[in-house]
């Protein structure tokens, strides 16, 4: 990816980016004070966003204390199109790419991050500052090859806010284009129940990245700690590949990841998954339950477009629906194992 040679980095902005870009961001300089002021431009310059943003006024939550752990359901009718998406491998390649720059509504514009990504305003949004990464380039949904610049991404924005991906098989709304989120931090309950270390299993060590097993979350949760950019890269790159050798997987394993950088350490927590959506979701009339699972909703943060769902899920419901799509607890304990 970035061996390209792209006629920006000779200073001369292609025409498309020209016409998309708000301000360049390469090294030094405050990433999240240049997405706030981006924020503020385009919510009275590009209308859908504004009207994005002032939808959330509306958004209801509420909170259910389940089996150890805490989730709060957010009813956000502005989501019903994110959540009822066809993310089919022949559908995405059918459809025309919403992330690409061509294809970006007239009135949007984004931060060159690095000279290879735009940082853009979701017009969608679940909170109030919600970005989203997303390369220049149509590359698929992977995080092995760009895991480190998805680590720089965490340091530039630095503590106080969360990077996230979405594997293209089990959240991605666009698995057949590269991109991140980004948000401030606090958004999801998981920020805070990972602070207990009384939640946390040191299980080993390996090149100085610790690895921990997280306790009463009602889904498996991986979290990997180092102080090194590199490192941490190489071993996450390991870990991927002995969930594929554990799973007889040819591609990605099913994963989401929410990254956290403070005191320069870097901290991913990987949520391994084995389906998508539960099989309510598939159910018809009344018994369909419209929720389908990304990292913000694997984060505690569980976004339920429908109303009567808002009001009928109970902490048991919940609980169910995270066993149901979160990997079994002996496969990534064999993923673990096989690193040792």
């Amino acid at each position: 990816m970035g061996s390209l040679i792209r006629p920006w980095q000779k200073g001369d902005l292609s025409s498309n980016l020209q016409q998309k870009l708000y301000v360049n961001f390469d090294r030094g300089g405050n990433l999240p004070q240049l997405c706030f002021r981006l924020l503020s431009d385009q919510k009275n310059a590009w209308q859908d966003l504004r009207e994005g943003c002032e939808s959330l006024k509306n958004v209801r939550e509420r909170d259910l204390s389940c089996k150890g752990f805490s989730v709060r359901l957010q009813h956000n009718p502005g989501r019903i199109k994110s959540s009822l998406a066809d993310v089919s491998e022949r559908n995405a390649n059918e459809r025309p790419c919403f992330l690409c720059l061509n294809q970006l509504p007239e009135g949007q514009k984004g931060i060159l991050y690095r000279n290879e990504y735009l940082i853009l305003c979701n017009p969608m949004p679940v909170f109030s500052s919600h970005f989203t990464v997303s390369h220049l380039d149509h590359y698929p949904q992977a995080i092995a090859e760009p895991i480190e610049i998805l680590l720089q991404l965490m340091a530039d924005f630095g503590s106080g806010w969360m990077v996230l991906y979405n594997g293209p098989q089990c959240g991605a709304s666009s698995p057949r284009h590269l991109h991140f989120q980004a948000g401030p931090f606090g958004q999801m309950p998981i920020e805070k129940e990972l602070q207990e270390e009384k939640r946390r299993t040191l299980m080993m060590q390996v090149e100085g990245v610790l690895f921990y097993r997280v306790r009463d979350l009602g889904r498996e949760a991986i979290i990997l700690e180092a102080s090194n950019l590199t490192t941490m890269g190489s071993v996450f790159t390991r870990l991927l590949t002995a969930l594929k050798k554990v799973l007889l997987l040819g591609e990605e394993p099913m994963i989401n990841i929410a990254g956290f950088y403070e005191e320069r350490r870097w901290r991913l927590v990987i949520f391994p998954r084995r389906k998508h959506r539960p099989e309510a979701f598939f159910k018809e009339g009344e018994d369909r339950v419209v929720v389908s699972p990304g990292v913000i909703d694997m984060g505690g943060l569980l976004i339920t477009p429908v109303r009567k769902d808002f009001d009928r899920l109970d902490a048991a419901a919940v609980e169910g629906i995270y066993r149901e799509v979160s990997l079994e607890g002996k496969i990534v304990e064999r993923a673990i194992d096989a690193m040792r």
